[in-house]
């Protein structure tokens, strides 16, 4: 591959620079993604291979990123368990059948991703024969906690009681719920990887409202099942393929975290990256974690901003820059691209000595 550095931070191997990739850098802010928007409706996007490879390639196309992750959202592969999904304007995702009861659960199917989500694997074909071996492409899913979460409150939610409750209350009847989603996620994900996705990042985004506890005991086996799944049958594939496991608010949990088997852990920007990778341990590399709201700033406050995650680094190797979330819609694009830019560049060898950044 031309440009493997994303791969090598992963393995936590040295690197030239630190690579660089955001999440949701093919978006709303790019006016090319707004175009495209214009003539389809959300999920048509995500289901249409040449618009969501399209899409993907925009911010490749734009920016100096060191690598890209296809176009596509955590929620569809719910579909194909029986989930009645759509997006509404002002409401964002909307499940209309949401889990109820034991009989629910019992009643959704576990599908062979490749024909229920055949969309996002030949849009990851597609990329790959664009991209050729120019840069990385990551595919991903989201985790199977939080798929549990949209499918039992039907949307998002901002105490999730409803999950909880049966967490608490059913048990068993979480288990078997659990059981399936985590056989759905690793399913796609493998998927993924065998269309030619060169890492997988699993989406946790609403873990971050449990305890320590309640994450150790309700989601963290589920985790480890999964990745182990994943691990165990991509083994075939030509070259390994690294698994990051991302979620936001989970500071409490980040001791916890090594124990997912995850070889990235991403974090949000409510930690120090220093303190985060101390609680993770030197076994594991780290992505993230810059304010998404930070590249609205004048580029010298963004720029200051950056360079203070960097120097937290402090000369381990394994680190990938990102945002601690998507980046927002009406980001100013011309602060992505500069972004992109200073990370290479400070970081590059020979001007380590002002961060200790590489190896």
């Amino acid at each position: 591959m031309l440009n493997d550095r994303y791969l090598r931070a992963c393995w936590r191997q040295p690197v030239d620079c630190t690579p660089v990739w955001l999440m949701r850098q093919a978006g709303r802010y790019m006016p090319e993604y707004r175009a495209v928007r214009e003539k389809y409706g959300f999920l048509e996007m995500v289901k249409r291979p040449e618009v969501a490879a399209e899409i993907t390639l925009q911010p490749i196309n734009a920016f100096d990123i060191d690598a890209g992750i296809i176009f596509a959202d955590i929620l569809p592969p719910l579909e194909g368990m029986g989930l009645k999904l759509t997006f509404e304007k002002g409401e964002g995702p909307v499940i209309h059948n949401p889990i109820k009861s034991t009989a629910d659960i019992e009643a959704l199917r576990v599908p062979d991703t490749r024909e229920s989500n055949g969309y996002t694997l030949e849009a990851i074909r597609l990329v790959k024969r664009e991209i050729a071996d120019k840069i990385p492409l990551i595919g991903f899913s989201g985790a199977p906690f939080t798929l549990a979460s949209y499918a039992i409150e039907g949307g998002s939610s901002k105490d999730f009681r409803s999950t909880k409750i049966l967490m608490y209350r059913q048990p068993e009847a979480w288990k078997a719920l659990m059981t399936k989603l985590t056989a759905l996620v690793s399913d796609y994900l493998v998927a993924q990887a065998e269309a030619g996705a060169d890492s997988l990042q699993i989406f946790d985004s609403w873990a971050g409202v449990l305890s320590p506890g309640d994450f150790a005991e309700y989601v963290l086996p589920y985790v480890q099942d999964c990745i182990a799944t994943v691990r165990e049958q991509t083994k075939k594939l030509p070259n390994r393929v690294p698994l990051i496991y991302f979620g936001t608010e989970m500071n409490g949990m980040f001791k916890l975290l090594p124990q997912t088997k995850a070889d990235v852990i991403g974090a949000d920007w409510r930690i120090d990256l220093d303190a985060a990778w101390n609680l993770l341990g030197p076994d594991v590399a780290i992505q993230g974690n810059l304010d998404p709201c930070a590249l609205f700033g004048t580029w010298p406050e963004v720029e200051r901003r950056a360079k203070d995650v960097l120097t937290r680094v402090a000369g381990r190797p394994g680190h990938i820059f990102n945002l601690g979330h998507g980046i927002m819609t009406e980001t100013p694009v011309e602060n992505v691209a500069r972004l992109v830019e200073f990370v290479h560049a400070f970081t590059a060898t020979g001007s380590r000595a002002n961060c200790g950044v590489g190896a």
